[in-house]
């Protein structure tokens, strides 16, 4: 009678004494926090987004690759599961990415990729948040006090003060309320902005649609990348297994559920606005949508409450998003620092978190001051960081994993989804960096306008 896989002593002993795991990471959660977790680091402001990544493909090409992105990345989130749930199986637990990737890879070096590509993701969504949350602050303040002398910067030390603050908040399934509060916050300012846009479209003032490409292949060709790059970033998450780790064990089946609740937000929310938006505004769309809704050179093109209360909602969920992939960095600042024989709220472990996460968000504060790439900055996260983790790796792990059949659908299908979107990053890390380097002529050092 074959035995029942023995859990590994040694691993779990390794876990209790690891800050990082015991704090940080703690598993406690149930599938719906999972759920909120997971919608939170997926459905988030770079919706408004969208519709300028249609404007490099346009309805036909668009429309596909949203849905394939869509698939595809519900696809290996699902495989990913199973993977961890498969190791868990085996008294094997992961809670870490890096971990998981380098045991089943057989790597070390793949441990080290992993981090470098998840500081990548987290350092530059943290970036985007604190600088989407400064220049939503910037649009009230610019509509309030029309011709006031603060700049983007300052708003964006505001809102830096603030995510300071919100970062000491310890654990990241402390964090499941606050996400319940996103989800809802997402539905509503997608709900508001999909409004803006029709009554934008079917006003006297509605500007001229065109949904033409552009003229040269070359840039056609580039800008189709670039637009496949962000709505990579869009959908990705890159932090699944951390999510999964909040989790009570035993998380067999839990995430799947989880899943479908984010991915029947996603539904709702990413196809509205991509179409709404698009059909207004067309090859004219900004990198965040309320821009094209507040032209600088006309009347609003939406009544000012509706745009107002769209970007408070979008204010408040920014500050979750930010602290959601923040929550990597949190864990891996735990692990070196802090001391599990202490309490978590000791004095030798909270100075160190003190100091440490009001570093990182200073530093991610003054990258968003100093360089106000909004639509360059999700393209260039997601080429180079959502694509590997999010397209790549989760289909790899599975076929080490579960080792199918080489004659097995399965096996070709994520062995195409591997080289087909290993192709993409790579092209889509060459047009974004083309773009980033195209749109440096346009702006200054903290700058107060955001380069599209």
């Amino acid at each position: 009678m074959a035995q029942p896989p023995q859990p590994d002593l040694l691993r779990e002993s390794r876990l209790e004494s690891d800050a990082g795991a015991v704090f940080v990471l703690e598993s406690k959660g149930e599938w719906w926090h999972a759920g909120f977790h997971l919608t939170t680091a997926i459905v988030g402001p770079t919706i408004l987004t969208l519709p300028y990544a249609f404007r490099g493909l346009g309805w036909t090409v668009g429309f596909f690759c949203l849905t394939v992105m869509g698939c595809v990345t519900f696809y290996s989130y699902y495989l990913m599961s199973k993977v961890l749930d498969h190791c868990e199986k085996a008294g094997r637990r992961h809670i870490r990415f890096r971990e998981l990737a380098a045991d089943v890879l057989g790597s070390g070096w793949m441990f080290y990729f992993v981090i470098f590509i998840q500081t990548a993701i987290n350092t530059g969504v943290g970036i985007g948040a604190i600088l989407l949350a400064g220049e939503c602050l910037q649009i009230m303040y610019s509509n309030l006090h029309p011709g006031g002398s603060l700049k983007l910067y300052e708003f964006i030390a505001m809102v830096t003060v603030v995510m300071i603050v919100l970062s000491q908040i310890p654990t990241f399934h402390s964090l499941r309320h606050l996400n319940f509060a996103s989800l809802i916050l997402s539905l509503g300012y997608t709900f508001l902005v999909v409004g803006a846009c029709i009554h934008a479209g079917l006003s006297e003032n509605a500007p001229h649609r065109d949904n033409s490409l552009e003229s040269s292949n070359s840039s056609r060709v580039f800008s189709a990348f670039t637009s496949i790059s962000i709505l990579a970033a869009i959908f990705g998450n890159g932090i699944l297994p951390e999510i999964q780790a909040t989790l009570a064990p035993p998380a067999t089946g839990k995430m799947v559920k989880g899943l479908l609740m984010c991915y029947s937000v996603i539904f709702v929310t990413f196809y509205s606005a991509a179409v709404s938006g698009y059909w207004v505004f067309g090859n004219k769309s900004n990198s965040n949508i309320l821009k094209s809704l507040m032209p600088d050179d006309g009347p609003s093109l939406a009544p000012t409450i509706v745009i107002g209360l769209a970007v408070v909602f979008i204010l408040l969920q920014l500050f979750a998003i930010g602290l959601v992939y923040s929550q990597v960095a949190y864990e891996i600042m735990e692990k070196q620092t802090a001391d599990v024989r202490h309490g978590m709220f000791s004095k030798r472990n909270l100075i160190p978190r003190l100091i440490l996460r009001t570093l990182y968000v200073i530093f991610c504060g003054f990258m968003a001051a100093m360089l106000p790439f909004f639509g360059d900055i999700n393209g260039v996260v997601g080429a180079v960081g959502f694509i590997p983790l999010d397209f790549v790796l989760p289909m790899l792990l599975y076929n080490m994993t579960y080792k199918p059949p080489r004659s097995s659908v399965t096996y070709w299908i994520n062995l195409f989804i591997m080289a087909a979107f290993t192709g993409a990053g790579i092209m889509g890390s060459f047009s974004s960096i083309r773009k980033l380097i195209l749109d440096a002529n346009e702006f200054k050092l903290f700058s107060s306008d955001v380069v599209d």
